[in-house]
């Protein structure tokens, strides 16, 4: 058994944070600075740009020697007319003020009162920086700013990370202006930064918020039966048009709140909803920034250690007790975010799997709205502040360092498939063994939540299980769950359907697609009708699969694990590389006839294993009308086997079965014309890449040889600093 390692000297891990449902307004505005090396003379300037009386307390936390005292004080104290103090214990924080760490220490605040600890031995760097941002997530969230100044290193990315997006603004200094640019680019790398401004303008971007943080009233959830402000409904509604997002289903508090942080960092006025909708109107670029901040894209790995180690210990174990090895295990993660939690559960049954010496196969879904975040957890590219929460041997196991970063190993992506899903409309995953959906809920109204805990429980099979955030609830769940533990919000799926779970996600647009010219049964019996439909479905529909214009697959429904497979290798969605059989050519072949002639196709003949037993099967192929060009519907028709049926003779003066022989030779020499043609083009596009891989060559060969002129300079200047050194430390003699 495999347990995240312990953190010691670090800044402390933190829970998920529920948002709250009032902001209050604030009194001072708390500017916390990070800085390392290079960060001494940027935080200088910025001092000196700001006014003599900024209305903010700002402190500062600076990489320093703990062996040596520190003169940080007197060096601020001349670029700035604030008081600029070292922090001592219980200091109370007050307005235009500067506070600088002390070395060796760590720095809270709690309440706007200082607090001071000594960090426990650790190995490697220590993150002061992190720690102080922690604290602030806490209890003063709302009201502060996080500058990012020069230096080397990881430190502030782990704390903007955990502070779930809540800061009121974060500015990086702009990478390209830093002498050293390792803390700004890592910053900016965690999607949390949200301006990156030159060391010039950053001073302008504080007063601004300061001003707007000390407009800002206080914004109390509204009544239940209270509507939404008619420019609030404007902004949601231009947002659906231009970012195909749809925002009507969250709660208004919290649209309320991200906007109005949206609007500090843009630098307008508290309570100016219209100037900040003719703002959304005039950029296209603030509408996509709002929009990517309501997402609230806020994941980590093993969140909440309770949880996962629940999971290592007792759900895993039982999902795989009595499991044949030909039955794959099947999770969604929906609302995965950048990915940390879809590999998080991965690695936990992947142990489970090795330990137990099972051959299962592992089929996550991962599946969030914003694509940015799909694609980001598609890379699987981390920085090293994964190491806070991932163990060094699970580090090993399931990791490549990749330039200072961890890229996850080909077997742990091998089993994520990632795609962009909206939970409220598009169809759930099915069939499935478990389904996490964690800090999802407590975003969307009491109406949204009831919806998604009912496409839930039809995904899941009996005995599937269910992980909510810690502060969710599946409400009246009505029969449908039993608790297998409430404060880690763990569920079973217990019972049948329920009449009306499927119109849940059968509806578009609120209307629930029905049979032409039928007249809608009673209300009385329509969830009878529901009933019928879905039993009919269950006991005789074949097993099918919905496919776009590249074959890529969109939704499966039935028994598909007997015709198809997840390829080895690099994921593919296309139906042609998940074929599970022979024929795929006449398969092909098939689809090009459908899509030429816009009418079904039959294909005869294809034939396999299942199981074990003999597996004969048809394939019928017909074009689906829908605004969405190019999608077919592939059903696999299963056919009965006769033993001893391939060799009895074919009597003599049997046409049809002639006919039927020479049009399977027919499509066959189709097929291989097809295919020889396929080559050929491959061929060609082989012969540009071989062109491209030259070029790419000589590229790095002309890089390499100005890496080594680099370092011959690099090796010079270091000479003559050492000489300059030198004689530093003779004149100081």
């Amino acid at each position: 058994m495999t347990q995240r390692a312990p953190r010691q000297a670090g800044p402390p891990a933190t829970r998920s944070v529920t948002p709250t449902t009032t902001i209050v307004a604030p009194a001072l505005p708390i500017v916390a600075i990070g800085a390392s090396a290079g960060g001494l003379d940027a935080c200088a300037k910025l001092l000196s740009s700001l006014p003599p009386a900024p209305g903010m307390a700002f402190i500062l936390v600076q990489h320093l020697d703990p062996n040596h005292h520190s003169m940080l004080v007197d060096l601020l104290a001349s670029h700035t007319s604030m008081p600029v103090k070292q922090a001592t214990e219980a200091m109370l924080v007050e307005r235009d003020h500067v506070y600088v760490i002390p070395p060796g220490t760590y720095l809270a605040v709690e309440n706007d009162v200082l607090h001071l600890s000594s960090p426990e031995a650790r190995h490697g760097a220590r993150m002061p920086f992190d720690f102080l941002l922690q604290s602030l997530a806490r209890t003063s969230a709302g009201r502060t700013a996080c500058v990012i100044l020069s230096g080397t290193g990881t430190d502030g990315s782990l704390g903007l990370a955990s502070a779930n997006g809540r800061f009121g603004l974060v500015i990086a200094q702009d990478p390209n202006e830093a002498a050293f640019n390792g803390m700004p680019r890592n910053a900016i790398a965690t999607g949390a930064v949200g301006r990156v401004l030159p060391l010039a303008e950053i001073s302008d971007a504080l007063v601004s918020f300061a001003r707007t943080v000390g407009d800002q009233i206080d914004r109390s959830e509204p009544a239940a039966n209270n509507e939404m402000p008619d420019r609030l409904l404007e902004i949601i509604e231009l947002l659906r048009t231009r970012t195909a997002h749809d925002f009507h289903l969250y709660k208004h508090g919290t649209l309320r709140r991200r906007i109005a942080r949206r609007m500090a960092m843009a630098g307008i006025e508290a309570g100016d909803m219209t100037g900040y909708l003719e703002a959304l109107r005039r950029d296209d670029k603030e509408s996509s920034l709002l929009a990517n901040d309501l997402l609230i894209n806020v994941t980590r790995f093993f969140r909440d250690a309770d949880v996962f180690l629940a999971l290592e210990q007792s759900v895993i174990p039982a999902l795989l007790s009595d499991r044949g090895p030909d039955l794959p295990m099947r999770v969604w993660i929906a609302g995965c975010s950048t990915g940390e939690e879809a590999y998080s559960i991965a690695m936990l049954f992947l142990e489970a799997f090795s330990a137990a010496k099972l051959n299962i196969k592992l089929q996550i879904f991962a599946s969030d709205v914003d694509p940015d975040a799909v694609a980001t957890a598609r890379k699987g590219l981390y920085t090293a502040t994964i190491e806070e929460d991932v163990s060094k041997a699970r580090l090993t196991r399931f990791f490549i360092q990749d330039e200072g970063r961890y890229r996850a190993s080909t077997e742990l992506r091998g089993c994520v498939v990632f795609a962009v899903q909206d939970l409220l409309s598009d169809p759930p995953f099915a069939r499935l063994d478990m389904v996490s959906c964690r800090n999802l809920l407590i975003y969307l109204d009491p109406e949204a939540q009831a919806k998604a805990v009912s496409m839930f429980h039809f995904a899941l099979h009996t005995g599937g299980v269910l992980l909510l955030g810690s502060s969710e609830t599946i409400g009246d769940g009505d029969g449908r769950f039993e608790v297998i533990s409430k404060p880690l919000r763990l569920y079973r799926h217990i019972g049948r359907p329920q009449p009306g779970e499927l119109e849940t996600w059968l509806s578009v647009g609120g209307r629930t697609p029905g049979i032409p010219g039928q007249r809608s049964p009673p209300v009385g019996d329509a969830r009878l009708a529901e009933l019928c439909r879905r039993m009919v479905l269950d006991s005789y529909a074949p097993a099918a699969v919905l496919i776009d214009r590249d074959q890529n697959c969109l939704y499966s429904l039935g028994p598909t694990e007997k015709y198809l497979r997840m390829a080895p290798g690099h994921f593919r969605q296309d139906l042609l590389s998940m074929s599970r059989h022979g024929g795929r050519a006449k398969l092909k072949t098939a689809l090009e006839q459908a899509r030429e002639s816009s009418a079904r196709v039959l294909a005869k003949g294809f034939a396999g294993t299942h199981d074990g037993q003999p597996l004969s099967f048809d394939v019928s192929i017909q074009p689906v009308p829908s605004d969405r060009d190019g999608l077919l519907l592939v059903c696999f028709i299963e056919q009965t086997v006769h033993a001893g049926r391939g060799d009895r003779p074919v009597a003599e003066g049997d046409a049809s079965r002639v006919a039927e022989l020479e049009h399977e030779l027919a499509v066959a020499q189709s097929a291989a014309t097809s295919a020889i043609r396929d080559i050929e083009v491959m061929s060609e596009e082989h012969k540009a890449i071989n062109e491209e891989a030259s070029s790419v060559s000589e590229e790095f060969q002309s890089t390499n040889e100005e890496l080594l002129t680099s370092q011959e300079e690099l090796q010079s200047l270091n000479e003559e600093l050492t000489a300059l050194n030198g004689q530093l430390q003779e004149t100081l003699e």
